[in-house]
Parts: C-alpha cells; sequence; structure tokens
C-alpha cells in the first residue's frame, strides 16, 4: 500500500506527462504532496500583452494548473468547478513565477484550493482560489 505522498508524486508524475498544454508553456513540477503542489514557469517574450507585461490568462494558466495537480494528488478524479485569480502586480517578460496550490477545506465531494503566484523575490503577483469537485475516476487507475 503507497503512502498519501507516494501516491501524490505518482499523480504528480502522470499529470506533468499529460498536461499538454502547462507543458508548451514550459511550466515545470517541483513539488507534489497530498493536496498541495509547486509549479514554475518563466514568462517568455510572447506571453505578453498590449502592456508588455504578463498576459493574465497565462498567470491564470500556471495557477490552475498548479490547482488541478494539487486537487488530484489523492488519486481521486477531481475538476475545476468554479475559479477565481487577484492580479496584484504586472510581471515582466524573464520572471520566474511560482505557484504553489494548496488544500483549505474538504465538505463532501467538494473542495476549496488557495493558489498563490510569486516571483523569484517571494512577491505575490495573483491569488487564485479554486472550488474542486471529485467525479467518478482515478487518475491513476488501481495506484492504491
Amino acid at each position: 500500500m503507497k503512502t498519501p505522498q507516494e501516491i501524490a508524486e505518482a499523480v504528480g508524475k502522470v499529470a506533468a506527462e499529460r498536461d499538454l498544454a502547462a507543458r508548451k508553456l514550459g511550466v515545470e513540477l517541483l513539488e507534489m504532496g497530498p493536496g498541495r503542489a509547486v509549479l514554475r514557469m518563466t514568462v517568455q517574450p510572447d506571453m505578453v500583452n498590449s502592456h508588455g507585461t504578463c498576459h493574465g490568462g497565462i498567470i491564470f494558466t500556471l495557477a490552475d494548473s498548479a490547482f488541478g495537480y494539487a486537487c488530484n494528488s489523492f488519486n481521486r478524479s477531481t475538476v475545476a468547478q468554479h475559479a477565481s485569480i487577484e492580479f496584484l502586480r504586472p510581471v515582466q517578460p524573464g520572471t520566474v513565477l511560482t505557484a504553489t496550490a494548496e488544500l483549505r477545506s474538504t465538505t463532501g465531494r467538494s473542495s476549496i484550493y488557495d493558489m498563490t503566484v510569486c516571483d523569484a523575490e517571494g512577491n505575490m503577483v495573483a491569488l487564485f482560489r479554486g472550488l474542486a469537485r471529485t467525479v467518478q475516476g482515478e487518475p491513476i487507475p488501481g495506484l492504491g
């Protein structure tokens, strides 16, 4: 029988292989744990908006990816039911962003996660909250 940490790490490995959108953006999985994930991405020059700063949709995608990894870390298929984001400061190309996802609360099949997105200096650039809903299935059938 695998430990919760071993299950989370196995799910993270599979998620990183399957998440083609995140891979295309250069997102790297740094850490996985039960109800937790940490992802990193460098803002590329082609990720900017008309103001020359990182497009909000790119930051949302990084945070949403961390959300997806964390909420599936128990090897129960879980999807986003609702998500919102607060953008706190502009991000320049070349900035390394880290999104940290953490489980806050679970009731029945619904869970709330908070994702913080910070730059390399630790400045929070966005705060994302997601409501997850567990559905039928397992990301990795028979994992334990």
